[in-house]
């Protein structure tokens, strides 16, 4: 069979199948927003209808700031990862799209979501990402910009349009944001995201990535 036609056929069986998406909570700081957002974000996921969605909290995982010597790009299975880990690895193997969720602190994101990411190399590669952040005036918009920076150095593949809510402390009620739109521009997000999981899914099985 030729390789356009398996890639043909990979592409229809990827857009019957849902893709597997998982939710990141990037922020562990005590009385957090976070989880509020990620909720909200999981509900347009849910509804959008594409997706598989799980959400992984940083909070309840071991994430240890102290990394081993060895690169977990070229250690790969063999990477020594606490047990507390686990979850976490298996979610993030197992994505087809992630959303990252992330406050902005000091003009970036929080090392919690660092030491994650940096804990993990293959886990993002070929993959789409797209990001919801939250904060002050910027509404978190510095922090994706360093991790658009991070997420790129471990070829996963950023989405353009985000969602960012400044001022969230008074822009949201009853765990919803108050701005009209904000259903809609998820739709965009979520379009987007799902296009380029399904592509990248196909890619991957057609093709190794050489990374």
């Amino acid at each position: 069979m030729e390789k356009n036609t398996v890639a043909k056929n990979t592409v229809e069986k990827n857009a019957v199948k849902k893709n597997k998406l998982v939710i990141v909570v990037g922020s562990v700081r005590e009385g957090r927003f976070g989880p509020v957002v990620s909720s909200w974000v999981a509900e347009q996921a849910a509804a959008h209808g594409g997706f598989e969605v799980e959400v992984v909290d940083l909070a309840e995982v071991d994430v240890p700031l102290a990394l081993p010597a060895a690169s977990p790009k070229f250690a790969g299975a063999d990477y020594p990862r606490p047990a507390g880990m686990a979850r976490l690895t298996e979610a993030l193997e197992g994505a087809d799209a992630f959303v990252i969720v992330t406050p902005e602190y000091n003009h970036s994101y929080p090392a919690s979501l660092k030491a994650a990411i940096d804990w993990h190399f293959t886990q993002w590669t070929a993959k789409p990402v797209a990001f919801v952040s939250y904060g002050g005036a910027a509404g978190g918009r510095h922090a994706v910009l360093h991790l658009e920076n991070v997420l790129t150095e471990l070829h996963a593949v950023t989405i353009r349009d985000g969602l960012a809510f400044p001022n969230y402390f008074t822009a949201w009620a009853d765990g919803r944001p108050d701005d009209p739109q904000a259903p809609g521009y998820a739709k965009v997000l979520l379009d987007q995201l799902s296009w380029w999981a399904g592509a990248l899914k196909a890619a991957r099985a057609a093709v190794p990535y050489p990374a």
